[in-house]
């Protein structure tokens, strides 16, 4: 059933090239511990399900409608700079927390430390290791591993997890040529076309904060989206790429009302994996012989590992380190969140009040993060001072450079041209 969502889900990723948005789409990941903070606060079961549907939902319709009437840009320049800063921070605080809660389930790091210590360890020292940056650039194949993103530290895994006896060796026995996804049971006893009925207006209600919280972390990802773009597009103007944030909107907008409806999940449809975009930006750059077009490398990327869902050898041999692999996603977007976050703040008061409210929404769920949050800048703003909740005369991080924002995007997913010249 689990593997019938995740085809569900990776079937929709090619809605992105296929309406003309040159993107590498993937999870919302940021929000996945909060989501997970969020639905714990329900019985377990259908009630459980039925607050997943209707946040889904609500996030879904919200983003259609932003993206048709082209508000996106807009709505997010309505919440200050403190907020902002408090959610992605509090993302970050969650992510990790997930992790290193005491406990033994698969996803946290009691039950398999030393696999996640040294793949994760691995994943950090090729992502943001400043000495390896420097390693690559002088050394061809250390920047294609670079490339490679998280996927060295999960193929390592694959032998360091049973090597240490803490994850199984991949079991092939009866594995055929093809995997079976059980799309019948999915429907039947998960979904509102089954046992699950349409979510209450009161969880709809009950899910306002989190949707708020969920878009200010998708809307980064447009952010580094338009960025990457448009720096691939110096290297080629022999193609014009076309991308359109409220398109984009529209698409996985879509996408979640439509998984809400037949296979609800916590990883939610976003609108960018960051890592294997700057892959495909860094290729596209080589010219027509290494990539003809932006939309064909995207799409023939999220066609191959499509194509990997039906194979069951992929699916028997990625099995066994499902729990390492989030582990290394949460404490990398961890990482990556809270670096982020800060660097939305725009004055000391904004760390402060982010740094607080943040762990008041890892801890307490959305509703009081957000509550949090707001509360504090009005306290701090109030009056004739408002305007600097949005821009403070003197920021603490003069970072809002095009160029240093650039920077920023390829540093976040281990990626910086060799080519690329950035003037901070």
């Amino acid at each position: 059933m689990a593997l019938a969502i995740v085809i569900l889900n990776g079937t929709l990723y090619l809605a992105h090239v296929t309406f003309g948005d040159p993107v590498v789409p993937g999870w919302i990941t940021p929000a996945i511990p909060l989501i997970i903070v969020y639905v714990e606060g329900f019985n377990m079961g259908v009630e459980r399900m039925q607050a997943l549907i209707a946040f889904q939902m609500l996030f879904g319709v919200f983003c259609i409608v932003l993206g048709a009437t082209g508000l996106a840009r807009k709505f997010i320049r309505l919440i200050p700079n403190a907020v902002q800063s408090a959610v992605l921070m509090g993302a970050g605080f969650a992510a990790v927390m997930l992790i290193f809660k005491p406990g033994e389930g698969i996803r946290t790091f009691d039950s398999i430390p030393w696999t996640i210590t040294i793949c994760v360890g691995l994943a950090f020292y090729l992502l943001f290791s400043e000495s390896f940056k420097s390693f690559k650039k002088k050394h061809r194949w250390a920047y294609y591993l670079g490339n490679l993103g998280m996927m060295p530290a999960l193929v390592l895994a694959v032998f360091i997890g049973p090597m240490t006896g803490e994850i199984p060796w991949p079991d092939y026995s009866g594995v055929g040529l093809l995997s079976k996804p059980d799309f019948v049971t999915m429907i039947k006893d998960f979904t509102m076309l089954g046992a699950i009925p349409f979510p209450t207006f009161e969880m709809f209600l009950a899910s306002v904060p989190l949707v708020l919280s969920a878009y200010i972390v998708v809307f980064g990802d447009v952010i580094q989206s338009q960025a990457l773009l448009d720096d691939a597009q110096k290297y080629r103007p022999d193609e014009k790429i076309d991308y359109d944030p409220n398109r984009s909107h529209i698409i996985f907008g879509g996408r979640n009302v439509f998984m809400c409806i037949f296979g609800p999940d916590i990883s939610m449809c976003g609108p960018l994996w960051a890592a294997m975009q700057v892959v495909v930006c860094e290729r596209y750059k080589n010219g027509p012989e290494a990539m003809e077009s932006i939309n064909g490398g995207a799409g023939a990327f999220r066609w191959g590992t499509w194509t990997g869902y039906f194979l069951a050898p992929i699916v028997a041999t990625v099995k066994p380190i499902l729990g390492i692999a989030l582990a290394s996603t949460m404490l990398i977007q961890g990482y990556v969140s809270v670096r982020v976050g800060i660097l939305k703040a725009r004055g000391f008061n904004d760390l402060g009040i982010a740094g607080v409210a943040g762990a008041i929404l890892a801890t307490r769920g959305a509703a009081w993060g957000l509550g949090a949050a707001l509360f504090l800048v009005v306290l701090q703003y109030a009056g004739h001072a408002w305007g600097k909740s949005y821009t403070a005369e003197e920021p603490v991080f003069p970072l809002n450079s095009p160029e240093v924002i650039q920077k920023e995007v390829e540093e976040n997913v281990g990626i910086v041209s060799s080519r690329s010249k950035i003037k901070a």
